[in-house]
């Protein structure tokens, strides 16, 4: 033990200059130094060196629990914070816990820079938020708020979906809502314009709903009691997002309605659950991995320049067509 100590004591004592390079010691104390800090463990703080420097070259990452596309979305925000000699701290929002408390943890941990994905935060603390640091808002644009901006077409990605259902025939086409969620708005006027161009705005249906399981599910038994009232099932559903479709899925399954026979669904995200169905979703594929990079890309720009005005960035989307969608039941005969 003593040995131990007194290695540890010459470790500490010079430790700082071999891990900072500087001239103070001769080759061999150094080496000397350096076995001892391997012998007893020892790893240089790089966080603190930073610190010391005003700098943390962390990003902050706040999510929402449960939301699989941000899963999906923090895969590819590893990697690239990586390349270009970042970490990345995770924060996650939920029932329990608000988007600002998540935030406030990430600034108090000295992240110098914030990327938000899919917030449902009021516009006027985005717009506070990017005052106080450097700020990438993921899959939400809000106009004039000082933060990037970092989103899919949202009014394209729905108008394939539209023309694809249009195509096989259908008419009486419902939307399940995402509520304030992420790109919510965008999708439901999308949806909208797509049923007024093909001559069918008194079909049009807005059913009120979450981008969540349960949304979907609430939404399947809603039409399945109107079924049981003497009212027809719509052909095709567009939910807001993958969860909603796989939560509409389950009653409307568990009812004997046969999908894609007897009604067509699609989603929108093509997160990762969309692969585990015995059938495959449609739905609109946001390409997660390109919206990862260019938020740590805005990210780390504005940190290193921060006289960068904010910028926006508009990815395209790419309808997937899988096993949920197909011809409307009267044309199969």
């Amino acid at each position: 033990m003593a040995d131990v100590a007194k290695k540890a004591g010459v470790s500490r004592a010079l430790v700082s200059i071999v891990f900072r390079n500087q001239p103070g010691a001769s080759e061999e104390t150094r080496q000397r130094v350096l076995r001892v800090a391997d012998e007893i463990g020892y790893r240089p703080d790089s966080a603190a060196r930073l610190l010391a420097r005003g700098r943390s070259r962390t990003l902050g990452v706040m999510f929402t629990v449960h939301q699989t596309f941000h899963t999906d979305l923090i895969e590819g925000i590893y990697p690239e914070a990586e390349r270009l000699g970042y970490d990345v701290l995770l924060s996650a929002a939920s029932e329990g816990r608000s988007e600002a408390k998540a935030i406030e943890a990430l600034l108090a941990h000295r992240c110098e820079a914030l990327i938000v994905l899919g917030s449902d935060a009021e516009s006027a603390y985005l717009d506070e938020l990017g005052q106080r640091a450097v700020t990438v808002s993921v899959s939400r644009r809000v106009p004039h708020a000082r933060v990037d901006f970092v989103h899919s077409a949202e009014g394209k990605g729905v108008q394939q979906a539209m023309e694809h259902l249009f195509e096989l025939g259908h008419r009486r086409i419902v939307h399940i809502d995402g509520g304030r969620g992420p790109g919510s708005a965008e999708r439901r006027r999308a949806y909208r314009a797509a049923m007024r161009r093909h001559g069918l705005e008194s079909e049009a249906r807005v059913i009120p709903g979450h981008h969540t399981e349960q949304s979907g599910i609430e939404a399947g038994r809603l039409l399945l009691a109107e079924r049981e009232s003497g009212l027809p099932l719509p052909t095709a559903v567009l939910a807001g997002n993958d969860r909603c479709a796989l939560g509409l899925l389950m009653p409307l399954t568990r009812a004997g309605v046969e999908v894609p026979r007897d009604l067509s669904v699609v989603g929108y995200d093509d997160s990762h659950l969309s692969h585990l169905m015995p059938v495959g979703l449609t739905t609109v594929r946001q390409d997660a991995m390109l919206m990862a990079e260019h938020a740590v890309r805005f990210a780390v720009e504005r940190l290193e320049k921060p006289g960068l005005e904010p910028r926006e960035a508009v990815l395209d989307c790419k309808l997937v067509v899988r096993g949920t969608s197909g011809p409307v039941p009267e044309e199969r005969g």
